[in-house]
């Protein structure tokens, strides 16, 4: 065990600045919560029977940090704000899974919207394989974690996401001033249309919803290298959605040749790994890689963000 990595930590929470800023901008709630953390941690500790250590960067709506049950398991801890429905939805998704695809789930208190979750290893991202390997053990782990389930769980519909992207397209390009071309917008609302109109109860499974490489760690036990799944947004419906993830990837890659022709290449890896329906993962893709283009310009890289757009427009 690493003693610096694993300390107690007396409580000195010291949340990451893209935490803080979210809530500051999430109203009186949420700032409320960030001045009692240091007692939420305090009282898991002792609730628990856990030693809080190292907090870690990454997310913007919780307070992750590594953990050590008397038992000397490795752990994480995640306190989510206040209010918020995606931790309704990841704790439902990791009691489901029973650590298959996920990590598993080893304490939950809703009340504080605080979970406790066996700890993995570096991401799939930060190992510097090539991307074809990379996709390949996304794949890997996504038809694990693929488990079919019924509506009862309370997770938003395929279908339900479907009609939140083409809303939120059409606002975001608008508000933007159209920094893409009328042809990509029609062509990623008529996708959605498709999907939602599809969308098929019967063949529904557990979708984590945002697979990427940063998403998916190494498990820390022995044998052969395995991966799980970690911040699930949890959906309801078709896996080929997941696979719109890696789809939406690597786009300086697609730029470099000729992104349509790269781009359906991708789409037939993704289809030969998985058995999903590459007519879906190419409209999801496409819808995917237009709506976090467009969120990437509002709030994060908008380099990056023009870059999927510009792939957008080749594949339109």
């Amino acid at each position: 065990m690493n003693n610096d990595d694993d300390r107690h930590a007396d409580h000195d929470v010291v949340l990451p600045t893209a935490v803080v800023l979210r809530a500051q901008s999430s109203g009186p709630a949420a700032m409320r919560w960030v001045r009692e953390l240091r007692g939420i941690v305090a009282e898991l500790e002792r609730d628990w029977a856990i030693r809080v250590g190292r907090a870690l960067d990454g997310g913007s709506e919780a307070f992750v940090a590594q953990a050590v049950t008397e038992r000397g398991e490795l752990a994480i801890l995640k306190v989510r704000m206040p209010h918020d429905d995606a931790f309704v939805h990841e704790v439902n998704v990791l009691a489901v899974a029973a650590g298959r695809g996920y990590p598993k789930l080893l304490k939950r208190d809703d009340a504080r919207s605080a979970i406790l979750i066996e700890r993995l290893g570096p991401s799939l991202e930060s190992l510097g394989l090539p991307v074809d390997e990379q996709i390949r053990i996304t794949c890997e782990t996504l038809r694990e974690a693929w488990i079919p389930i019924g509506p009862d769980l309370g997770l938003p519909t395929c279908a339900e996401k479907a009609s939140w992207l083409d809303a939120f397209i059409v606002e975001t390009w608008t508000t933007l001033r159209k920094p893409c071309s009328v042809a990509v917008i029609d062509r990623a609302r008529a996708f959605c249309a498709e999907r939602r109109s599809v969308f098929d109860p019967n063949d529904a499974v557990l979708v984590h919803g945002d697979a990427h490489p940063a998403n998916t760690l190494s498990v820390l036990s022995g044998g052969p290298r395995r991966f799980k799944l970690v911040d699930p947004d949890g959906l309801y419906g078709d896996r080929a959605y997941d696979l719109a993830i890696p789809m939406r990837g690597w786009s300086a890659e697609l730029l470099a040749g000729n992104a349509l022709e790269l781009g359906r290449r991708r789409c037939a890896y993704l289809q030969r790994l998985t058995g999903a329906d590459a007519v879906a993962i190419w409209q999801w893709g496409f819808i995917e890689r237009v709506s976090t283009g467009l969120a990437l310009m509002v709030h994060g890289s908008r380099d990056e963000g023009r870059e999927m757009l510009a792939v957008s427009e080749r594949w339109s």
